[in-house]
């Protein structure tokens, strides 16, 4: 009678049940494995066999078949090594079998019987707490993201041997005891304070942040434009804990949790070279994986010489930065990845902007620099500024410059503001409002609307800009604690529009 033990395999960020069957037969020796199994899984017959040998157990002269239930979806990886061991040594009842039934095993074989580290332990742990299962045994490497999830036990494994003794009853493994949590506050290499100068860059990154908008900043070379954008992560609110493990979930399914760490604790900043491909930026693959835009959700995606992506890849943005979530369609399978950032751009104000650093761009030049952005994606960012050079008196300057600390207190409070008015509907923050909550929380008096007027006639914005707008005044007044949008703030909005109101 065939050997069953319950395993897991990954879809998307996700966990699904596999149940690795075990028969052998007498026949022709081989070892075959079923139920659409990728390369990787089928490799696992040579990590198993030599593992096995180093435990002290040849495989038998017979026909081994594993089967990867249920057998119409794909399995991938190295996970099913150490289930596939286990399912052959309680064939030949090493150990009673019955003892399989109440763990989800998973884990990767080293030829000398090791056990490493594997992709999705989080979302396999996950997944043994919603089947009721009494535990989880995987890697010691994955121990600490497994740790996240409360009410299952957990056990790490370092060998097959030190596995093979649990069943026996011969070793002990002591379910792992998380540490007790503690607030996080990330220490960051970087801060605002060592910013001199570019007041009304740093102003308009504050309103970014605070409403979670996306930002474009353009202007030459040397302005700061990357200096200020990897100091944003120093001013984000401090990731929930719940924040914490949808972004490990993500990590992990893309095997880039750090094993000491576990979790995730700081907002993500990702900063992809020009070169990316559209699968890579988005997500994709012949079983879909996570994409740079997932890897920075809850976070940023920064973007450094915007027109140097190609133009399809910045087109496939579109659609998740509206949406806060990506699916991906392959044949059988569909896989939808959370993707919820804040886009951050920068650009130069014409191609060859670096033999134009003292004098301004030709007409001709800017056309054909920004002919590579589509209107549809300059529409989808909220606010575009220009960041002049830098005074000679602000760089000499030995005052002290505004801390990060203190920005982020602002901007904590303004979010606040924001979670309470849109409590009990899926909105975080102002630039994710809809045409109801722009209704509802967007109302304007004769002063602003006069001169929302005047704007939209003199710079002829589309619909979607007048959206936009209203939503940075909405952030502005949040920033003040002011309950109503006044005309002040729509001005404010209204500069932070400088491709709208062709200045550039």
């Amino acid at each position: 009678m065939a050997s069953k033990v319950l395993s897991a395999s990954l879809c998307g960020i996700d966990a699904f049940l596999v149940e690795v069957e075990v028969d052998i037969l007498p026949g022709i020796p081989s070892f075959s494995t079923v139920g659409l199994p990728d390369t990787a899984v089928k490799e696992s017959k040579e990590r198993v066999r030599s593992a096995l040998r180093s435990f002290g157990f040849d495989l038998p002269a017979r026909k081994i078949t594993i089967n990867l239930a249920p057998a119409d979806r794909k399995k991938e990886g190295s996970s099913f090594d150490l289930p596939i061991a286990i399912g052959i040594l309680s064939y030949h009842q090493i150990f009673p079998s019955e003892k399989l039934k109440d763990f989800l095993i998973t884990g990767e074989l080293s030829l000398d019987g090791r056990v490493r580290g594997i992709k999705g332990g989080l979302a396999m742990t996950f997944l043994a707490k919603e089947l009721g299962l009494k535990g989880i045994i995987l890697p010691k490497e994955n121990l600490k993201e497994a740790g996240l999830v409360e009410e299952v036990s957990i056990y790490g494994v370092e060998t097959l041997g030190e596995l093979v003794d649990f069943f026996r009853g011969e070793t002990e493994i002591k379910p792992f005891e998380p540490p007790i949590r503690e607030d996080f506050n990330p220490d960051y290499p970087v801060d605002f304070s060592e910013v001199k100068g570019r007041y009304y860059g740093k102003r308009a990154i504050e309103v970014a942040v605070a409403g979670g908008h996306n930002l474009l900043m353009i202007g030459p070379p040397g302005t700061g434009k990357t200096m200020l954008a990897r100091r944003i992560p120093t001013i984000l609110p401090p990731l929930t804990f719940d924040e914490m493990i949808e972004l490990t979930k993500i990590y992990s399914s893309a095997g880039l949790v750090d094993s000491r760490e576990g979790i995730i604790k700081e907002r993500p900043f990702r900063s992809p070279h020009h070169s990316i491909t559209e699968i890579a930026l988005v997500g994709g693959g012949h079983i879909p994986r996570p994409g740079e835009i997932s890897l920075a959700h809850n976070g940023v995606l920064f973007l450094d010489e915007l027109p140097l992506f190609e133009k399809s890849t910045l087109e496939a943005l579109r659609q998740p930065m509206e949406d806060g979530k990506i699916t991906i369609s392959r044949a059988g399978i569909s896989v939808t990845f959370p993707s919820r950032f804040m886009l951050v751009a920068a650009m130069n104000p014409c191609e060859d902007s670096v033999g134009f650093m003292d004098r301004d761009c030709t007409p001709s030049q800017k056309i054909r620099y920004y002919s590579k952005l589509t209107l549809p994606l300059l529409d989808r960012i909220d606010i575009h500024i220009e960041i002049p050079k830098v005074k000679f008196q602000d760089m000499i300057s030995e005052g002290e410059e505004e801390c990060s600390s203190a920005i982020r207190e602002r901007v904590c409070k303004a979010r606040e503001i924001q979670w309470k008015r849109f409590k009990g509907r899926k909105i975080f923050c102002n630039s994710q409002m809809g045409p109801r909550e722009l209704k509802k929380f967007c109302k304007l008096d004769s002063k602003s609307l006069d001169l929302m007027e005047i704007a939209l006639q003199r710079y002829g914005m589309s619909a979607r800009a007048f959206d936009r707008i209203l939503k940075v005044a909405r952030t502005i007044a949040d920033l003040e604690g002011r309950e109503n949008i006044e005309a002040t703030h729509i001005s404010e909005a209204i500069q932070y529009r400088i491709l709208d109101r062709g200045r550039l």
